[in-house]
């Protein structure tokens, strides 16, 4: 009985203690919490790609560097220098330059994707030595985001002789359904950074970046502060993702819509896509890539097709209908060729870009969606096997192949203009 009394006493001394120091309760109420997605990374799976890969060490280095960290001025410059060399040693790793760092196969976008998450999670919930205010931490997770997925390392090259490629891809998705998934897109995107592909129109040398799937990021305009200043000084671009099961499409029309499956962080958003001037926001954009030319490539083993399919709501109408043709006169979007998710909304966003700064009649582009990656037959537990790596590099290398037709098509028909 004296030793309960005892530990009455001491509780009720403790939640005194909380009484009288207000700022410490208010400090535990707002202290930063891990995302949707960084809270997935305590499962098995994330922890073996990283541990496989070599991976493992890069959010533990970030954390010894903002150690050292005494200012936010500090701090930014560390999380620049450590997202940056995070893409560099993804993009190395995947085309063969230095350690693999253990067995997972090279071609593997997921290491990339879990070492991101697990920084942003160290740095959302970093404790400094000093002031850090929730907008300054914000900045910094913006940094890490952008350095980390290559958007800040966007260079084409100068002068003639050298076509110039823009490629993008996507952070793997629908992770709540099978955490094992990796994302062909993103792994094409680590593997043609910086190469150059010999095209009909001479070299070409290709850039690339990686897009989170997340609706709030592209309504906050990282499509367009990303692609913004490169478009006009490129050749050619390629929005690339994840498709449909055992095919290549080239999508040719894009909807303002977007359809509400949830992202990344488990949210979901419907309505109109939001873009800067909404007021002369068109329902659809094309795609200027030389479809024709890519469909009668003999580009791999995918048959690759020429997508003209939309849903829409005609002109005077109130309900969708599919149109197999694209869509007519007046109509409303509710589905791109690549559908009213996040694939249809860069597709979008990219080619509205494209001809809000004048370049439609001379700059091809468009989204290029690639078959989904799938594991072999009857693996429903392991990270990897032979067929799921086949079936990455297989498509990686039909990317490519589509790139360069898209490339050297273009080039000639410039030409002959």
């Amino acid at each position: 009985m004296n030793s309960l009394r005892v530990r009455i006493g001491v509780l009720g001394l403790a939640l005194l203690a909380g009484l009288a120091s207000p700022a410490a309760a208010t400090a535990a109420e707002t202290a930063p919490s891990p995302t949707v997605e960084e809270r997935r990374l305590d499962r098995a799976v994330p922890q073996e790609i990283l541990r496989r890969s070599g991976f493992d060490t890069v959010a533990p280095r970030l954390a010894r560097a903002l150690e050292t960290a005494r200012s936010h001025a500090e701090a930014r410059r560390v999380v620049v220098r450590e997202g940056s060399a995070l893409w560099r040693r993804a993009v190395e790793r995947a085309q063969g330059r230095g350690p693999a760092g253990g067995d997972l196969s090279r071609d593997d976008d997921r290491p990339l994707y879990w070492a991101r998450l697990a920084m942003t999670k160290h740095l959302r919930t970093w404790e400094p030595g000093f002031g850090l205010s929730d907008a300054e931490r914000a900045e910094l997770t913006a940094d890490l985001e952008r350095t980390s997925r290559g958007q800040t390392d966007i260079r084409p090259p100068q002068g003639r002789g050298v076509k110039r490629i823009l490629v993008t891809g996507f952070d793997p998705f629908t992770l709540d359904r099978d955490i094992r998934i990796s994302n062909p897109s993103g792994a094409t995107a680590l593997a043609l950074d910086g190469t150059v592909i010999e095209t009909a129109g001479g070299p070409a040398r290709v850039e690339t970046a990686v897009f989170p799937v997340r609706w709030q990021d592209f309504a906050d305009g990282t499509v367009e502060r990303t692609l913004r200043p490169h478009l006009p000084k490129v050749d050619l671009f390629a929005t690339v993702s994840q498709g449909r099961v055992g095919r290549f499409d080239i999508e040719r029309t894009n909807g303002a819509w977007r359809g509400g499956f949830a992202d990344n962080e488990n949210i979901g958003r419907t309505g109109t896509i939001p873009v800067a001037d909404p007021a002369s926001q068109p329902q659809w954009t094309t795609t200027t890539l030389p479809y024709r030319e890519i469909v009668a490539a003999s580009t791999g083993r995918f048959p690759v097709y020429d997508n003209t399919a939309v849903t829409e709501i005609p002109a005077g109408g109130t309900e969708p209908v599919v149109r197999p043709d694209g869509p007519t006169p007046g109509s409303t979007a509710r589905q791109g060729g690549g559908g009213d998710y996040l694939s249809n909304e860069i597709a979008y966003r990219a080619t509205l870009l494209r001809d809000r700064l004048g370049l439609h009649d001379r700059l091809p582009g468009g989204h290029v969606h690639t078959p989904v990656l799938q594991f072999g037959a009857g693996n429903t537990s392991e990270v990897t096997d032979a067929e799921f790596v086949r079936n990455r590099l297989d498509i990686i290398a039909q990317v490519r192949s589509i790139v360069a037709v898209a490339a050297g098509a273009s080039a000639t028909e410039r030409t002959r203009g």
